[in-house]
């Protein structure tokens, strides 16, 4: 489940992905199978290829990529969340969860 998030900024999320585009979405969330994660950022792309390149250039294995019908995404969480964030430039989503 998504905190911290607006449902038009999920909607905008969405339109992006469709449209072929790496689009990125960070939220508050919980798991307790990662119980020191708090926030998780969802990079979508409905081009897998597109994603599966992504991945690979930044060092993520393409097989964990969630294979969900119009919303294929990787999920970045912990310390390589940040890392790649900055690497993409993603600044507004760092400090706004203060990552």
């Amino acid at each position: 489940m998504a905190f911290g998030v607006t449902r038009e900024e999920i909607m905008d999320w969405k339109r992006r992905v469709m449209g072929g585009e790496i689009a990125f979405l960070t939220h508050y969330w919980h798991d307790p199978r990662f119980p020191h994660c708090r926030t998780v950022t969802k990079v979508g792309c409905a081009n897998v290829d597109l994603l599966a390149e992504w991945c690979l250039k930044h060092g993520l294995n393409p097989r964990y990529i969630h294979m969900r019908r119009q919303f294929p995404h990787f999920d970045l969480l912990g310390p390589r969340q940040r890392e790649i964030l900055e690497r993409e430039r993603q600044w507004e989503q760092i400090i706004r969860f203060r990552l």
